[in-house]
């Protein structure tokens, strides 16, 4: 599989659902058969957090169309072996969905599909474990409201009201609507910010036990009523939490399929900042392999911004703090490090914590941004991104423009709603000046284009990349050099990955006890060979994937 990621009112021509389907040729070139619309069922008027204040899971936003229109798309995607993936938001409605506002009515039965407190004697005591997800524009996880007489959970924002999952008819209803999405033909559910929950005074409010148990249930209602279905986790969390999101324990094989890979961007983004991968290394051999039922969807960008998931454990192990490597990646991908060639913004500051986040497309974030701070090897270091990306295994997908190498939007903050959120800057438009862009030799576009085409294409033809293959980290290369096995039936597979603007060395004895006999490399579609010494090396930002060669070559 290989998925992209859109918003379809800034892909599509038109600005429609309808419009979407007029630009399959592009998605088929790219090799596409996975295509997450960012959220489009009714939002509440206004700043809505890019569509994830749902007003109406049973109706589509009016300017992209009708449920009509979305089943038609889900039609046509499917004629063309593409599966449709859309958002089904969990943890929390609009303040103006129907839910909220017969709460606001009086209607017990609605309130209690919430929390809500009298005072602020409860509000106070979760406060103290709580994390801030905004602190710039939303501080504080609790909104009073006039009308309903209280004080009601906002995690992220005063008008995303969260849901009461300790109230068996929020699973009931959101049981059914499921069953709606599926019947419309949507073939993947994004359960966005599931890791919130359930809450629990003295604690985070993430990752608790009974959100696992409640995702089982879902699957179970969708493996009974529509088996094709597929769960993705939006847990964007740290390593150690990631996997349950797949199903451990008990859970196994019965909770979601597929879980965001965030700390593989991350030490991606990490690795190139630094040229060393010693973190990176550390960090993603001692994540515990996915279950047999599930695995990784990876990526280089999202809709999101980047939080700098670095680990204080796996960064003590290797020499660093985990403060500092954090402070460093933000203050880098700002571009206002010394040597920076990146030019990401800062997204949500926490002054107490130190926290900063970042925001900016991969050709911004690469070097490719307006200035152009190092256009010689930023085309280089993304298509080396986008190769560790896909070589993991899973299902990697492309964030919409950055095939295309699009910078960042410069007037991002021109759009109502879009001025306090300058996430916006990566959320591009694709216009056909764009696309035919990336059909013209030589350019930016076109390097990048070209290359991931063929990275997915080679990837098509390669079965040790299949998501059941094991995936293991080799821990003792040159520290500029990322190494990752995968075994098969079929053979062994070795991503090597040159992070540096250097060459770098690999024996060529290692490929041969990995179980390599004729190594080959197969995206350059060429043999392997050493000098005397018996050591390969890899250029600057090389990526190989090294397989037996076939017959005859």
């Amino acid at each position: 599989m290989v998925g992209y990621a859109c918003y379809a009112e800034r892909f599509s021509p038109d600005g429609t659902l309808a419009g979407v389907a007029e630009r399959l040729d592009h998605l088929r070139d790219l090799g596409v058969t996975y295509l997450h619309l960012m959220p489009l069922l009714r939002p509440r008027e206004g700043d809505n957090d890019g569509g994830y204040a749902v007003a109406d899971y049973r109706s589509v936003r009016p300017d992209l169309g009708t449920v009509d229109d979305l089943r038609d798309l889900a039609t046509t995607l499917r004629e063309h072996g593409i599966s449709l993936v859309v958002d089904l938001v969990l943890n929390h409605v609009a303040r103006e969905h129907a839910w909220a506002a017969a709460a606001r009515a009086g209607d017990a039965a609605y309130r209690d599909y919430f929390h809500v407190f009298a005072d602020r004697t409860l509000p106070d005591a979760f406060e103290r474990t709580l994390p801030e997800v905004f602190p710039d524009f939303a501080p504080g996880s609790f909104t009073h409201d006039d009308e309903l007489d209280g004080w009601v959970w906002t995690t992220f924002n005063s008008w995303q009201w969260d849901l009461n999952w300790a109230n068996p008819s929020v699973l009931v209803e959101m049981a059914d609507v499921v069953c709606f999405l599926a019947n419309l033909g949507v073939e993947v559910l994004r359960l966005d910010a599931i890791a919130f929950l359930w809450k629990r005074l003295g604690t985070d409010c993430q990752n608790q036990p009974e959100v696992h148990a409640l995702t089982q249930a879902l699957r179970a209602v969708a493996r009974i009523a529509a088996p094709a279905v597929q769960f993705k986790a939006e847990a964007i969390v740290g390593p150690r939490d990631l996997v349950p999101y797949l199903g451990t324990g008990a859970h196994t094989g019965r909770v979601s399929d597929l879980a965001y890979h965030n700390s593989l961007m991350v030490q991606v983004w990490s690795m190139l900042a630094t040229g060393e991968t010693r973190l990176a290394r550390h960090a993603l051999a001692a994540l515990p392999p996915t279950p047999p039922a599930g695995t990784w969807i990876t990526y280089l960008r999202c809709h999101d911004d980047i939080g700098w998931a670095i680990d204080d454990a796996d960064a003590a192990a290797v020499g660093v703090t985990g403060p500092g490597h954090r402070h460093f990646l933000a203050e880098w991908y700002a571009g206002l490090h010394p040597g920076s060639w990146a030019e990401g913004l800062v997204f949500q500051h926490n002054p107490e914590t130190g926290d900063r986040r970042t925001s900016g497309t991969a050709a911004s974030l690469a070097g490719l941004g307006a200035s152009r701070r190092d256009p010689e090897h930023a085309v280089a270091r993304l298509l080396l991104a986008h190769a560790i990306v896909a070589g993991w295994g899973g299902v990697p997908v492309v964030w919409s423009g950055d095939e295309l190498a699009l910078p960042n939007d410069p007037d991002w903050a021109a759009e109502a709603g879009h001025e306090d959120d300058n996430r916006w800057t990566h959320r591009p438009r694709v216009t056909a000046t764009d696309l035919a862009a990336a059909h013209d030799p030589g350019t930016d576009a076109e390097r990048v284009r070209s290359g991931l085409v063929h990275l997915m294409g080679v990837r098509a033809g390669l079965p040790q990349l299949h998501a059941a293959a094991a995936t293991t980290v080799l821990t003792d290369t040159d520290d500029g050099v990322l190494a990752v096995v995968r075994r098969d039936p079929s053979g062994s597979f070795v991503g090597l990955y040159n992070v540096t603007g250097r060459s770098c060395p690999f024996p060529l004895a290692r490929l041969h006890e990995l179980g390599l006999a004729r190594p080959w490399e197969a995206l350059g579609g060429h043999r392997l060979v050493t000098g005397p010494d018996g050591v390969l090396l890899l250029p600057p930002y090389a990526a190989w994937w090294v397989v037996d060669a076939p017959p005859g070559a």
